[in-house]
């Protein structure tokens, strides 16, 4: 059973869409959401379609409701602020590259966290770094009920937080932690979205904050250079020297709130408001 774990978290008038990445959960979120509540943003951690419940639930979705679930929360986000930002862990990049290529007018910054758009980390086995063939081997019938299971040190350097956050996984608090595992369909699932974002992403010309450990144990730094030499927006590179994947809840959280913040907030400040169409087109920010 899906249980229902998204926030909200009320604030000024630009607001953050979080989203979280695949088999995870709105929780990976919530030290980014609180921090950027804290320097004034309305934050939405949403929760994509088919995630907090059991392997079975997932396997009812593919990318295309991913999408969707991110477009439906970015509608309704964009609906109460002036300035919209959307920030993605991991496949949440993905899926935040693919909202501003198809909505430029509507996106006003990117924060991409850990982005991968291929698993090639130092934890992934070779087999693993086969698995952009998973599109073309689910297709054939094959795998439906194998995964590939999360390892040590799971994406987190921090001890402490690696032991709540992998224990909680581990006993099936999917909810709280995700699921301990990526099911060969999902991760199909995954490269066929990512497939497409690569294609798109010279239609990014919203300006991206790129956040990225240098050892990261998931995605490798050539998931870096895939947005950076792509993209045709503005960017800013952060790499960071003591964490792994899961940048969001890890030893420099601190540090990705604050240059989140700063991002974000040089935007709002120096960007024009698109007002209703009964008052003039553009009123410009103090």
């Amino acid at each position: 059973m899906i249980k229902n774990v998204d926030f909200k978290m009320p604030g000024g008038r630009s607001g953050v869409l979080l989203i979280h990445g695949l088999t995870g959960t709105p929780t990976e979120m919530r030290f980014i959401a609180k921090g950027l509540n804290r320097n004034g943003f309305t934050v939405h951690a949403m929760q994509l379609a088919g995630h907090c419940g059991s392997e079975e639930d997932l396997l009812k979705t593919g990318w295309h409701d991913w999408y969707r679930s991110v477009c439906e929360a970015a509608d309704k986000l964009r609906a109460e602020v002036d300035h919209m930002f959307v920030a993605g862990l991991s496949m949440g990049a993905l899926l935040a590259l693919k909202l501003a290529a198809d909505r430029p007018d509507e996106v006003d910054g990117l924060g991409l966290y850990g982005t991968t758009f291929i698993y090639d980390g130092w934890t992934i086995p070779f087999i693993g770094k086969l698995s952009f063939l998973l599109p073309l081997v689910t297709s054939l019938g094959i795998g439906r009920h194998r995964k590939f299971h999360e390892c040590f040190p799971y994406g987190i350097k921090d001890e402490r937080i690696r032991q709540r956050i992998a224990g909680a996984m581990l006993s099936g608090a999917s909810d709280e932690a995700g699921l301990p595992g990526n099911p060969w369909p999902s991760l199909a699932e995954f490269y066929r979205l990512s497939f497409r974002v690569r294609r798109q992403l010279a239609d990014v010309r919203t300006p991206c904050l790129v956040v990225h450990a240098k050892d990261d144990d998931v995605a490798s730094l050539k998931n870096v250079r895939y947005v950076v030499r792509g993209v045709s927006g503005p960017i800013e590179t952060v790499l960071l020297e003591n964490s792994y994947h899961m940048i969001t809840v890890d030893q420099e959280r601190d540090v990705v709130i604050d240059r989140t913040t700063r991002f974000f907030s040089h935007i709002a400040n120096t960007r024009f408001v698109h007002m209703p169409e009964r008052a003039p087109a553009l009123v410009a920010i103090d």
